[in-house]
């Protein structure tokens, strides 16, 4: 089972070549062309630039066409799928590329200085193993040019196992070191045939956008799995803010949309000027969807908002609900296929109405890569997310809280622990601590303590320097908004630093 075959293949056996596959900024491809350019890529991969079976391909850049046709070509030709978020610094990078061995990148052109930096920092025999290639520099040696000069044969896909590793997909941990989850082709398939078809349930003629890059398990299956899936098409938008999703919506007629609660509070104060008739779906995950904003959107929109929690381990969605199945301000209930609990310290189910540890189990599961942190996600052949739920009695999974000091903002996840660690490298900085506060357009937002070095002002100016070093160091989505100078953070008596007191004011 190859699941870019299943994914382009199979799904033109069952619609037809002719129908829209994707649309981006500048390209537009039909089903037909789209396999034609995977086709040849793969060919330019194996014959050209030396891929294996096997071999981890990293993949660097904002969603486009040709993201998701290396995407596409990369698993066809047996390789694994690294996708990495465009705004990694170097060092992040290079923690990737140690830790999944890559052996090829393919890169955007306009984001090649960070990746380079990365290779060069990495140790000789990694650096020495890791080819890059870009694509959109115009160059004779790049991507695009190369598979416009391939054979325009078809290209016979791996016959890849099903449980097969098909992808590796990076989230911070708690303590800020990448962790690397790992899908089989099968898991691929699995939530299209799970969320996806139960519960988002796409026809053909959909046209899905959305904000959330691939590099994030939301935005793979929701902007792409899934459409081809359902032999549907999607646009993918390098910059998919609220103003450009509006546009996308009137100008295009999107009908399904993929983005986080914020982003809908955002549409709805811009909504008024714009035709949005041709929405039939919108599903909201990455942070809790509030009932409020639920309502709003119903009453701006009179679409019902399709709330879910997933999770990078577990790949995409596993509970959910639509339609008159949703309860505004509960996240829904199992998608079919999943089973789920809320779990008291003891690791047995608690009574309704109490809350605890979320668990789940299904057709897929965290498989970190080598990495002794799968013993406190996988517990009893649970998998406990990190999230305080409480279900009531008739099976509704109501959100309370992050059960770890992970920082949910925007959609993005970010783990506290890594800015600090940031923050503690600034000359300016003795002592720092990191929490997320309520903020009513992002959810959370990143709030940073900080116990300045003498001599160093507690001013403005200091707490703009403090931004933009950690802006420089890791993705600038993580650098805090807020910086509060103190002369000591509140600790235990054997030092440990109390975050809920900080969280508190």
């Amino acid at each position: 089972m190859n699941c870019a075959e299943e994914l382009l293949d199979r799904t033109i056996e069952r619609h037809g070549p002719e129908r829209p596959a994707i649309r981006g900024e500048r390209e537009s491809w039909t089903y037909r062309e789209l396999r034609w350019l995977v086709d040849r890529a793969a060919r330019v991969l194996t014959d050209e630039l030396g891929v294996c079976p096997g071999n981890r391909v990293m993949l660097r850049g904002p969603n486009s066409p040709w993201l998701a046709a290396c995407w596409l070509a990369v698993l066809k030709a047996g390789g694994i799928a690294v996708t990495v978020l465009p705004v990694l610094r170097g060092g992040e990078l290079t923690d990737i590329l140690r830790s999944a061995q890559i052996s090829h990148a393919l890169c955007d052109a306009r984001f090649a200085d960070d990746l380079e930096t990365a290779v060069d920092r990495a140790e000789p025999d990694l650096a020495a193993r890791t080819r890059v290639t870009l694509y959109g520099s115009g160059r004779p040696d790049d991507l695009t040019a190369r598979v416009a000069a391939a054979p325009g044969t078809p290209f016979p896909a791996f016959p890849a196992a099903a449980d097969d590793v098909a992808l590796i997909a990076y989230t911070s941990g708690t303590t800020g070191r990448p962790k690397g989850c790992v899908h089989f082709h099968r898991d691929v398939l699995a939530i299209a045939d799970t969320f996806s078809a139960h519960v988002l349930r796409p026809h053909t003629d959909d046209l899905f956008v959305g904000s959330p890059p691939l590099a994030f398990t939301f935005g793979l299956g929701g902007l792409l799995v899934f459409p081809l899936r359902a032999g549907a098409s999607t646009l993918l938008l390098e910059k998919a803010g609220p103003d450009r999703l509006l546009r996308a919506i009137e100008d295009d007629h999107a009908t399904v949309v993929f983005t986080a609660p914020t982003a809908y509070r955002a549409m709805l104060g811009r909504a008024a000027g714009h035709d949005l008739s041709s929405l039939r779906r919108c599903v909201s995950a990455g942070e809790h969807l509030p009932a409020a904003t639920w309502k709003s959107w119903l009453d701006a929109t009179g679409i019902r908002l399709i709330d879910g929690i997933g999770a990078t381990e577990m790949l995409h969605i596993f509970i959910s609900a639509a339609d008159d199945d949703i309860r505004p301000g509960s996240t829904g209930i199992p998608v079919p296929g999943f089973t789920a609990a809320v779990l008291g310290a003891d690791g047995d189910p608690v009574p309704d109405g109490q809350p605890g540890r979320l668990a789940v189990r299904g057709p897929v599961g965290c498989r970190y890569l080598a990495d002794d942190r799968q013993l406190r996600y996988v517990r009893d052949g649970w998998n406990i997310t990190g999230d305080t739920y409480v279900r009531d009695a008739d099976g509704y999974f109501w959100y309370r809280s992050r059960s770890d000091d992970m920082i949910v903002s925007a959609g993005y996840n970010i783990a506290a622990i890594e800015v600090e660690e940031v923050l503690l490298r600034a000359p300016q900085v003795a002592e720092a601590a990191v929490v997320g506060i309520p903020d009513p357009e992002r959810g959370q937002i990143v709030k940073a303590f900080v116990v300045p070095r003498d001599g160093v002002p507690a001013s403005e100016d200091t707490a703009d320097e403090l931004k933009r070093f950690v802006a420089a160091e890791i993705a600038p989505y993580k650098a805090p908004r807020a910086v509060e100078f103190a002369r000591a953070l509140p600790r235990t008596p054997t030092g440990k630093l109390q975050r809920f007191k900080l969280r508190e004011g």
